[in-house]
């Protein structure tokens, strides 16, 4: 039985819509798990989830145990997470960062070295940031799109940063399955998350409705909008340049966190 896992979010959901309505058959019988991702990432570090969504940052700590499949990334292109803060607020000192493995948080360390990280479940960042916890938040998922609701600013476009460092797409989150599982089933488990992702875009109208369910209190538009954001060309197939923009992160995580090398098997 397959363990599957990805996170509850729009973006994960319209990817996975074929197989959730049994349009796509995985090779394998299967159990699904949903959480957010930090969660993910630390599961997969102890290797208990055969198939999952992960932080790219957390890449580097599985190096050894997980393949990457060469679809399902969430990239930004020229986009990413995004720094807010009070109006008030010039040079932020303590910023909320949804976990330690999350790509996010990573991009911050780059970006603000002179920052203080706080880790935050991802769906407390936007109140902690309006109610003065903390300076500043990064954010993810919907957030990148809800937060002048609560009368916020924009810092930084951690997205834009990094296409200006490294004239790359951002690797935020990437699709793994375990190497213990063997390659030719991990293949066959890429070939079906393609053909979920191609079911998607061939009945876009009731993905998106399905996709809804997970974006948290946006509206239909809104959330086409974020699943357009990060179910793009990469999200279909990486590429060299989508595996490059991998390596160039893991590369960065080394020398800017001490991360373990890392050099990724892509399937």
């Amino acid at each position: 039985m397959l363990k599957i896992a990805h996170s509850p979010d729009a973006d994960d959901a319209y990817m996975f819509y074929g197989i959730a309505v049994g349009a796509v058959k995985l090779p394998a019988p299967f159990v699904e798990f949903l959480s957010d991702i930090e969660t993910l990432n630390r599961l997969a570090l102890e290797e208990l989830l055969d198939v999952t969504a992960i932080s790219a940052h957390a890449l580097a700590y599985i190096c050894n145990k997980y393949f990457v499949m060469s679809v399902g990334a969430s990239m930004g292109d020229g986009y990413g997470p995004v720094v807010v803060a009070r109006s008030e607020v010039a040079e932020p000192k303590y910023v909320a960062v949804p976990g330690r493995f999350t790509t996010a948080a990573l991009l911050t360390r780059l970006a603000l070295p002179r920052a203080r990280a706080v880790e935050l479940p991802f769906d407390k960042i936007l109140n902690a940031v309006a109610a003065g916890i903390v300076d500043a938040g990064v954010l993810i998922h919907e957030g990148q799109i809800t937060y002048e609701r609560y009368g916020l600013k924009k810092v930084l476009d951690l997205g834009e940063w990094w296409r200006q460092e490294t004239g790359l797409p951002t690797p935020l989150g990437l699709d793994v399955v375990r190497k213990a599982l063997g390659r030719e089933m991990a293949e066959r488990i890429t070939e079906a998350l393609r053909e979920s992702i191609q079911y998607a875009d061939s009945h876009r109208e009731e993905a998106l409705r399905y996709a809804q369910k997970f974006a948290r209190g946006l509206s239909l538009e809104e959330t086409a909008r974020f699943v357009n954001m990060y179910v793009n060309k990469y999200t279909r197939d990486m590429g060299e340049v989508g595996r490059r923009a991998v390596r160039e992160l893991l590369e960065r995580a080394r020398e800017a966190a001490g991360a373990p090398d890392c050099f990724p098997e892509f399937v």
